[in-house]
């Protein structure tokens, strides 16, 4: 049965766009220069929605932060990925924001952080200072604009959240100066089999069909008629641009009509980081895996939990069985109010007598429980919750190539999204004397990518927590971590530098810590993970002009392989 036709009652109760804040100029532009996006709020990424906003800084570092609004500081955070320079700003209307990959903050500020970094030993560090340390009036001056953590390029990574629960909220909700005319694009449809007996083309597969069209009006090509019998859900590939960015972001609205009736809306207005992972069921993830590629649901997973859907009939699933003539029209949106849409019909189908696949060899695991396979020297142990539907779970062992310590189990496959990591044990077939902890799970990709998977021992078995299906196996990494000096050798003069620099890399299990001592003290060393650099400004305030100097750098991997790197230098 298609749906029903009582429309009044629907539509009198339906749900519309999130709560508009009560003041939308309660914020003023972080930056000085004009405001161009690169990446919007809730932007799809891997594992996660985007938290906030990414501004331009016109391809440079060092452009000046200003305090959105007035309030105080109640964070700092240095990561050597991740945000990595951060200020964290609490405002007396109840919001927070963020200011993420800074290269450096004003000088009081930065000379609290060194301080307490020299404290603590530690680059990494996250600082709660006392609320009346740092105050600051909106429009003033806190920091400058750079590319630390796991920026891509120079960006201002900007979040507004709500401070009692520090769930981001969209910065676009609030005016502060970034206007938008431009329509999103949609750029393919796809249509999924919800059913073990849908047909879809006289198909028992998922269909994928490219769209014509454009200024916001869509349509299959040649507006061909699709034939369904049974449940389908619809799916779409889109982006948006905005009037003064070319960069492609996601859109923040999306309703689904089914015979002029909302089935399905979404609206990207906040969410809760304990539900950001909830994007591996939001999208098709199959196609994120193979072509990085995201198509969005118009539909919900059973054990799909994000909060940004509304108006929901059937979890947005539409049943295809009286031979009539249905009109389907998809509307996405930016938070402008400019929107694309696509019409495309369904003739509607008698459902067939039992097409479904057979099940043969696959254990039927539903999501709402715990579940258990084990196979031999290896056990997997999926935990309620993990799984976004019923899972037909696949397994497979192959024997492991030489210098693998076990043999290859391929846990269903990696096109199936997991909200939690499970537990996985293997036994190795043997353990070299001696080196039992340097053993460890290893995800395989292809035959040719090896990603470690943090192990322990426990009761003679190796165990890991995957986040993901896979092709897994027992590694070993003996191997210590790389030191690359650059310019550093014994006896080097760097009288007139103002850095030391040098590289450290791990080929395998990663870098877990580095000691750096200059003269018996420990010194500074900032860590830009992502181009495995170490940097040391120079302070004549903790290492004594024109003399001889003596550094060491002790780098250690995750396996506890180490390197030891030494030599002196005058300045």
């Amino acid at each position: 049965m298609v749906l029903s036709r009582i429309v009044l009652l629907f539509f009198l109760f339906m749900k519309f766009p999130g709560e508009e804040p009560k003041n939308r100029e309660s914020f003023i532009s972080p930056l000085r220069i004009p405001l161009a996006l690169s990446a919007h709020f809730g932007e799809l990424r891997n594992d996660h929605f985007h938290s906030g906003i990414d501004i331009k800084t016109q391809g440079t570092t060092g452009k000046e932060v200003l305090a959105t609004a007035a309030g105080y500081v109640y964070r700092i955070s240095i990561s050597p990925g991740g945000f990595g320079k951060a200020l964290y700003l609490m405002h007396p209307s109840g919001y927070s924001t963020v200011y993420a990959h800074l290269s450096r903050f004003i000088p009081e500020i930065e000379e609290y952080v060194i301080n307490r970094q020299y404290a603590e030993k530690s680059y990494m560090v996250t600082l709660w200072p006392p609320k009346d340390k740092f105050r600051f009036n909106q429009g003033d001056l806190i920091a400058f604009s750079g590319n630390t953590g796991s920026s891509s390029g120079p960006h201002l990574h900007y979040e507004i959240r709500k401070a009692d629960e520090e769930h981001p909220v969209n910065p676009l909700l609030f005016d502060f100066g970034i206007e938008d005319k431009v329509a999103p694009v949609i750029e393919e449809l796809m249509i999924f089999r919800v059913g073990k007996n849908t047909i879809i083309n006289d198909q028992t597969k998922n269909l994928r069909l490219k769209v014509s069209g454009n200024d916001g009006r869509y349509h299959l090509a040649g507006d061909r008629e699709i034939t369904i019998s049974g449940p389908v859900g619809f799916g779409f590939k889109s982006y948006d641009l905005s009037s003064t960015s070319n960069n492609k972001s996601s859109v923040y609205s999306i309703d689904l009509f089914l015979d002029s009736i909302l089935v399905y809306s979404y609206r990207m207005d906040s969410f809760s980081f304990s539900e950001s992972r909830y994007i591996n069921s939001h999208i098709d993830y199959e196609t994120y895996v193979k072509e990085k590629n995201f198509f969005e649901r118009a539909f919900v997973l059973p054990n799909n939990r994000l909060s940004l859907y509304s108006n929901l009939v059937n979890r947005g699933i539409c049943n295809f069985t009286d031979e009539r003539r249905h009109r389907v029209e998809i509307i996405v949106g930016d938070i402008n109010n400019n929107r694309a849409s696509l019409v495309f019909h369904v003739r509607s189908a008698i459902p067939r007598v039992d097409v479904s696949e057979k099940d043969d060899n696959r254990i039927m695991m539903p999501y709402s429980r715990n579940n258990k396979f084990v196979s031999g020297d290896m056990s997997v142990n999926i935990p309620s919750g993990a799984l976004y539907d019923t899972l037909f779970f696949e397994f497979m062992k192959t024997e492991g190539r030489p210098g693998m310590y076990s043999d290859i189990y391929h846990v269903h496959n990696r096109y199936t999204p997991l909200h939690k990591p499970y537990i996985l044990t293997i036994r190795p077939k043997e353990v070299p004397e001696g080196k039992s902890s340097k053993l460890l799970i290893a995800q395989s990709i292809n035959g040719s990518q090896r990603i470690p998977v943090q192990t322990k021992w426990e009761n003679g078995y190796l165990v890991a927590k995957p986040s993901a299906f896979g092709s897994f196996y027992v590694d070993i990494d003996t191997i210590p971590p790389s030191v690359l000096p650059i310019g550093l050798v014994p006896g080097v003069n760097l009288e007139g530098k103002r850095e030391i620099r040098l590289r450290i890399r791990d080929d395998f299990s990663g870098i877990k810590s580095y000691e750096p001592i200059i003269d018996g003290k420990w010194a500074l060393f900032e860590y830009d993970q992502k181009n495995s650099l170490l940097t040391y400004t120079i302070d004549p305030s903790r290492i004594t002009r024109n003399t001889k100097h003596y550094f060491t750098l002790k780098v250690t991997d995750n396996k506890d392989n180490v390197t030891l790197f030494s030599c002196d230098f005058y300045w």
